[in-house]
């Protein structure tokens, strides 16, 4: 693998850098410890245990390996797949929430959307449940006070032709709040 070749969107030399080794010297580690036949958990821990990997680095590690040795594919978790999208906005953070929380402005850009709000924190989250049972997690930023993103993890999707679709939904829907924040 090409020293810039990037696996999990992380590139070899800043692996290399966090945590002592290439994902080629991870792989070789980490097939010899016969971690293809380990669970993902499993994986990490080993990581954490005979190498010491920090919290974050272990998982990334462990999904780089994973995807790498074809046991999981992109964008996959242990519960499903995952689509995100965000997308900043010249409109203050208040703003962005109330054309997501209220039902009525949320209609215009998300038509015929069933959903249910579980948990909302005004102007900072939203925490969804799809109408397939799926999750969506709303996250808001205020960048300054003309200013503020949203970001969303669209989770739980059946499969990877989902977690796509999903996520040119999703950018589309980004693309439609535009014109009712003006």
């Amino acid at each position: 693998m090409a020293q810039d070749d990037k696996i999990a969107g992380i590139g070899s030399a800043s692996v290399q850098a966090k945590t002592g080794k290439t994902w080629d010297e991870w792989f070789a580690v980490l097939d010899a410890a016969g971690a293809q036949a380990m669970p993902h958990p499993q994986i990490a821990r080993y990581l954490q245990e005979q190498h010491g990997v920090p919290d974050w680095w272990r998982q990334m590690v462990s999904v780089g390996y994973e995807q790498a040795r074809g046991l999981r594919q992109p964008h996959q978790k242990t519960d499903g797949f995952t689509a995100n999208g965000s997308k900043t906005f010249s409109v203050p953070v208040a703003t962005l929430y109330a054309a997501c929380a209220d039902e009525a402005r949320r209609a215009l850009w998300l038509p015929g959307a069933a959903l249910t709000v579980r948990k909302a924190t005004s102007d900072k989250s939203m925490r969804i449940t799809w109408h397939d049972g799926t999750n969506l997690d709303v996250d808001f930023y205020e960048k300054n006070a003309a200013k503020s993103q949203v970001s969303l993890q669209h989770s739980r999707l059946p499969d990877a032709e989902t977690a796509a679709a999903m996520k040119a939904y999703w950018a589309d829907a980004l693309e439609r709040l535009i014109s009712t924040l003006a």
